[in-house]
């Protein structure tokens, strides 16, 4: 297997390697030059740094591999400029609903195999396509005392918490839409609140975060299966999110959970929630998505194209 990647730090991504390996998949891993990272200083790439990326790949791909698999779909040009291999493209969410989804969409055409996160993923793709989304480690995500995760995390036991995990510089994510629906849902509910946006820890310590937590808000302009939603559902986290990717439909069954499409949606979620802090369903309603059924259901796209 030749992977290529734009992020090789992507939880979710080394997850996949390694639910994979645990059947039988190895291979390599390239990315392209230069950075292109979710933190708080973000370096760009240029199309000069993807040019330069195409003879590495032309150069790896005379090895020993049985596929390339192309994950997100800048990298797809690249993984179809070779012939000799058959190519599956994994398409995150942003690739495709983003300023390069028509890239993606071009490029989807030629390749092998296609996986997506969600049906709505689907429906803008168009085209044949395997909807696989983002498995959990549902060991690792567990409830937990919430007090017991406030005092591991040093948030204080008597204010409510509202957990924004990604850092604000994420345009995608609209933390300043999430300042403004907590402000205006805080003015409604008795006591403290806080806002706490979470990023740059390891992803092992990620679960306390969420039980720490009384809610989780995503506010997001778009998304394809966002892993922070069904991590806070395996925590049984509440969860208030706008109407992006799958997310209608995971938690369709869970309660307290609202899907929004305006701020004052959002603004009467929080207050909900957070007027009367109780834990969800959603960890029986997260079972299907285990990292173990993820890697079952690649492998067997795998073995359709080779």
């Amino acid at each position: 297997m030749l992977n290529l990647v734009t992020n090789t730090d992507a939880r979710f991504y080394n997850e996949q390697l390694r639910v994979l390996a645990e059947r039988g998949v190895h291979g390599e891993t390239l990315a392209p030059p230069g950075t292109h990272r979710a933190r708080e200083s973000v370096t760009r790439r240029t199309p000069t740094d993807y040019l330069r990326f195409l003879p590495t790949v032309l150069r790896n791909s005379i090895g020993d591999y049985d596929l390339i698999h192309a994950n997100y779909g800048l990298t797809a040009p690249m993984a179809l400029a070779q012939l000799r291999l058959p190519v599956v493209l994994s398409l995150w969410g942003s690739d495709l609903l983003g300023e390069y989804g028509w890239l993606s969409k071009r490029c989807a055409r030629h390749c092998d195999a296609v996986i997506v996160m969600s049906d709505a993923m689907a429906a803008e793709l168009d085209a044949p396509c395997h909807v696989i989304p983002h498995g959990i480690n549902l060991s690792r995500f567990s409830p937990q005392p919430k007090d017991e995760a406030r005092d591991a995390v040093g948030w204080s036991r008597d204010a409510k918490h509202v957990l924004f995990p990604y850092p604000p510089t994420r345009e995608v994510k609209d933390f300043p839409r999430a300042e403004r629906v907590v402000t205006a849902a805080a003015k409604q509910v008795d006591g403290l609140v806080e806002l706490q946006s979470v990023y740059g820890v390891p992803h092992d310590e990620m679960s306390t975060y969420y039980n720490a937590a009384d809610v989780l808000l995503l506010p997001s302009k778009s998304e394809g299966s966002p892993n922070s939603v069904k991590e806070a559902m395996a925590c049984n986290v509440p969860v208030v999110t706008t109407d992006v990717g799958d997310v209608a439909e995971r938690i369709a069954d869970v309660s307290p959970s609202h899907v929004c499409q305006s701020d004052d949606e959002l603004v009467a979620g929080l207050v909900d929630v957070l007027s009367s802090p109780r834990r969800s369903n959603g960890r029986e309603n997260v079972r299907d998505i285990s990292l173990e059924r993820m890697g079952e259901r690649i492998h067997a796209v795998y073995e359709s194209v080779v």
